[in-house]
Order: C-alpha cells, then sequence, then structure tokens
C-alpha cells in the first residue's frame, strides 16, 4: 500500500477563528495557528483580515491590505515570527 503525499500543499479557505488564523487545505486538513505570531493580521481590522488571496493555486495566502504573505508550507511547520526574524 502506497500513500501519496502532493508536492506542495494547497489552501482552499481561509478564516479567522477565537484568535486562530485557521486555513483550510486541499486534502481535508484544517491549520490552526495563533494570529498573535503574525503582528500584521493580529493587529489587523476584521475587515482587513477577511480581504485575502490565495496565491500560486493556494501555495501561498496574501492580504493585499496589510503587505502580508504566509506559506502554506510554512504554516505546517511553523516557527514563531520573532524566531524568523532574530534567526
Amino acid at each position: 500500500m502506497s500513500i501519496s503525499v502532493p508536492e506542495e500543499p494547497r489552501a482552499v479557505r481561509v478564516e479567522i477563528a477565537d484568535g486562530d488564523l485557521v486555513v483550510h487545505l486541499e486534502d481535508g486538513r484544517a491549520v490552526h495557528v495563533p494570529l498573535e505570531w503574525f503582528p500584521r493580521l493580529s493587529e489587523a481590522s476584521t475587515e482587513d483580515l477577511a480581504d485575502w488571496r490565495l496565491v500560486g493555486h493556494g501555495v501561498g495566502i496574501h492580504w493585499p491590505k496589510l503587505d502580508e504573505d504566509l506559506s502554506v508550507r510554512g504554516l505546517l511547520a511553523p516557527a514563531r515570527a520573532d524566531q524568523r526574524r532574530s534567526g
């Protein structure tokens, strides 16, 4: 028996719930990460958070008004935003 794993995880939908960024993937998984990991997102208005776009056929998420981009792969193997900057 073999299990096929997609080359690149892809998002199909994004939502904000209970202080988390929730990214729904095409394979049925949902990734929950705290908004506080992303200062631009955690400080944004509800309206600006709702204005997102999938990029690269779902491999990334872009918030145009916030100038914020996140990769789905990065969300699956997260390092806190402050750790990323200091490394």
